[in-house]
């Protein structure tokens, strides 16, 4: 008989036990962070792409709202809510604020995108503006993606002002 063989096999940690149930709940492990959160700001990017094509879809673009980790987990349907909730607040406070100042960027550009579209365009400038604002979103969800999987680490955050300044340049 081996040693092994003798000793009781070990429990998992309530640590692994943790990460195993934010995992099932498609809640990175390590962050605490859930991709779900980007889907708030897919949607506004995808109804932004579309415009030049479906000029229908301003109604669309100027009816979204934006929301923070916590409202948009509060309000949807994801059914680990509570938990992405929970994990988000106990959550390292440098990845929250990286994750909320790239949502506040994110946010400040769909608002004065918005802003824009409010005001009597022509299609063409419209889509032109939703364009420019799709292109400058694109890369900040990615970084926020990045930094939810725990791999947005490097420390570079455009400040919700410099992406909209950028965006309102000609």
């Amino acid at each position: 008989m081996q040693y092994q063989d003798c000793v009781a096999p070990a429990q998992p940690s309530d640590h692994d036990a943790q990460a195993r149930r934010l995992s099932d709940a498609n809640i990175n492990p390590t962050t605490g962070l859930a991709t779900d959160y980007l889907n708030h700001f897919n949607e506004a990017i995808m109804l932004l792409e579309m415009l030049s094509g479906c000029p229908e879809c301003r109604d669309d673009i100027l009816a979204w709202r934006p929301m923070s980790y916590r409202e948009h987990f509060a309000a949807s349907r994801f059914a680990g809510r509570d938990l992405a909730i929970a994990a988000y607040e106990t959550a390292d406070p440098a990845l929250r604020q990286r994750l909320d100042i790239l949502a506040g960027a994110m946010n400040a550009v769909l608002e004065a995108t918005r802003a824009a579209l409010t005001t009597d365009l022509s299609a063409d400038l419209a889509g032109d503006i939703a364009g420019r604002a799709a292109a400058l979103l694109r890369p900040l969800a990615a970084r926020t993606g990045a930094v939810i999987n725990g791999q947005g680490n490097d420390g570079s955050i455009d400040t919700p002002q410099a992406v909209v300044d950028v965006l309102m340049q000609k």
